[in-house]
């Protein structure tokens, strides 16, 4: 039913493999142009795949560009650094390692090219002859396609500049042939080794960049909520690593697979903690990782732990998604564990509390719809997912502008906001501007007349007569005098204003037809 999703045209896939803290990490953010995987010098900082897609110019500059997918794995073998073995919860690293190494296979597994990386200043070491052999013997995933052997490139990293060539060349001698050489430091021979991956890469008739999934979802929650067992279930196949170690994920990992005939693209994050309980910078980078992952999502699902009350990181989580004005599932996960618990008053705990007690603790997403769910067992997978959908497709609506001015004109006669020294609130027009989330601007005489009460009233009317009850609702209040003025200036140097600026890229969203509805 569930398998995972491959493109039609598939993107040819590079697996980065070698020992911890050779610079595979480093290595893929200097192909990708940017930071997409965390680098820090403890190694094991990667645990589970880490893919992205990163556009190779043609060497010739005569042809078109390819995409590939570019996958970073943990390093193999030894996994913790030395005194790090345990966290700071006191758990032993050192059981994840044959997750890791389960992780560096299947990526082996589903490459087309498998890049070897080797620390040329720390030279060959037996972990890394270890791996030769793994690779040459296929130990270390399956290397066969079709009757023949996926080829490996030994890379070396750290090579900083030409007197660290010859120390390179020594790599050789494991038989894969010569080494690729680069360093992400200061990035010596960068344009060279991304011009040989363009011609190692299998060519794919048609090649096409992979295409957008028809559901973009981040997976959030505070450390140990399941995330990484509802992303599994999700995509039918252990993707990434489950431990009962608190904080086992560490950057925000993008998961293609398909689910009943929809394509979907899962983005698990790091389980996050209090700020000031962060142990070092990686919790950083995971914290923004999870940030960028809200804003990158179509639908946002906060997954809560049933067997706990609701932390800090919970609330703060929440407000991330507020303030993001993206589209949100409040996912009560392991009500497996939960269910037959007692609450105070001594009766078994049943969803209906749940719903109480998160509408009372996290207000700002009243309106978010909220699933009862085991990752576990599977209860209310795919229903979660049927949810999600929905949601965006709330957040896609678009509703015309006459019955948005009928119903605010409506809306406001019935209860006006309170007058200021005898001026009255009025409303010249209102549209719809934006969809994802839904963005409505409205033209009034005094916008100080409308405080944050009589917004929520607006926020709440609309909830109910506009088929937005469960997304959030962006709602600007803009001077009509100053609106026409700004309209009439946008795209000209005067405006400097960030607000202003703002306020200029609404209003020119507005319709042709805005003037018909102002009034004097």
């Amino acid at each position: 039913m569930r398998a995972p999703y491959h493109p039609p045209v598939p993107v040819p896939r590079i697996a980065i493999v070698g020992r911890p803290n050779v610079g595979k990490s480093s290595l893929v953010n200097m192909l990708a142009g940017g930071k997409v995987a965390i680098v820090d010098p403890t190694p094991g900082v990667t645990r589970d795949r880490l893919s992205v897609l990163v556009d190779l110019e043609c060497p010739t500059h005569d042809g078109p560009g390819r995409t590939i997918e570019l996958t970073d794995t943990g390093g193999f073998g030894v996994y913790v650094a030395e005194g790090g073995r345990y966290d700071d919860a006191g758990e032993d690293l050192a059981s994840l390692t044959g997750d890791i190494e389960r992780q560096i296979g299947e990526a082996v597994s589903s490459a087309d090219l498998i890049l070897f990386a080797i620390d040329t200043q720390a030279g060959i070491t037996p972990q890394d002859e270890e791996i030769a052999r793994l690779l040459r013997e296929q130990k270390l995933g399956s290397r066969q396609r079709g009757g023949e052997l996926v080829p490996v490139q030994v890379i070396a990293t750290k090579c900083d500049g030409p007197k660290w060539e010859n120390h390179a060349f020594e790599f050789s001698a494991l038989g894969f042939g010569d080494p690729l050489m680069c360093s992400a430091k200061n990035n010596y021979l960068r344009r060279e080794t991304s011009e040989r991956l363009f011609d190692l890469v299998p060519h794919v008739a048609d090649e096409a960049v992979e295409p957008e999934a028809d559901l973009k979802i981040a997976v959030i929650g505070k450390r140990n909520a399941g995330k990484s067992t509802l992303v599994n279930a999700l995509a039918g196949e252990p993707r990434m690593i489950v431990s009962e170690i608190a904080g086992t994920t560490r950057d925000a990992v993008d998961v293609r697979f398909e689910f009943e005939g929809r394509s979907l693209l899962a983005i698990d994050t790091a389980g996050l903690r209090r700020k000031k309980s962060f142990s070092g910078p990686i919790e950083w980078y995971a914290f923004d990782r999870a940030k960028r992952s809200i804003e990158r999502a179509d639908v946002v699902l906060l997954l809560i732990d049933a067997t706990t009350r609701l932390s800090q990181v919970d609330e703060q989580l929440a407000m991330l998604v507020q303030k993001s004005f993206k589209p949100c599932v409040l996912v009560v996960n392991k009500w497996d564990l939960a269910q037959g618990e007692k609450t105070r008053r001594g009766k078994a705990v049943k969803p209906e509390d749940f719903e109480t007690y998160l509408r009372k603790e996290l207000k700002g997403l009243d309106f978010a719809p909220i699933a009862i769910t085991s990752a576990e067992t599977g209860l209310n997978v795919r229903e979660t997912v049927d949810l999600a959908f929905e949601m965006h497709e709330q957040a896609s609506q678009r509703v015309g502008t006459h019955k948005i001015n009928t119903l605010i004109r409506g809306w406001i006669d019935k209860h006006h906001p309170a007058s200021k020294r005898g001026v009255h609130a009025k409303v010249y027009y209102a549209a719809q501007v934006g969809v994802c989330p839904p963005t409505i601007v409205m033209l009034v005489n005094n916008p100080d007349l409308f405080g944050p009460g009589y917004m929520r009233y607006l926020d709440n009317r609309m909830r109910e007569e506009l088929p937005f009850a469960e997304v959030p609702i962006r709602l600007f209040v803009r001077d009509k005098r100053k609106a026409e003025g700004r309209r009439a200036t946008h795209g000209t140097d005067d405006e400097l204003n960030p607000r202003l600026l703002e306020d200029a890229e609404l209003l020119a969203q507005l319709p042709d037809d805005a003037e018909a509805y102002f009034e004097d």
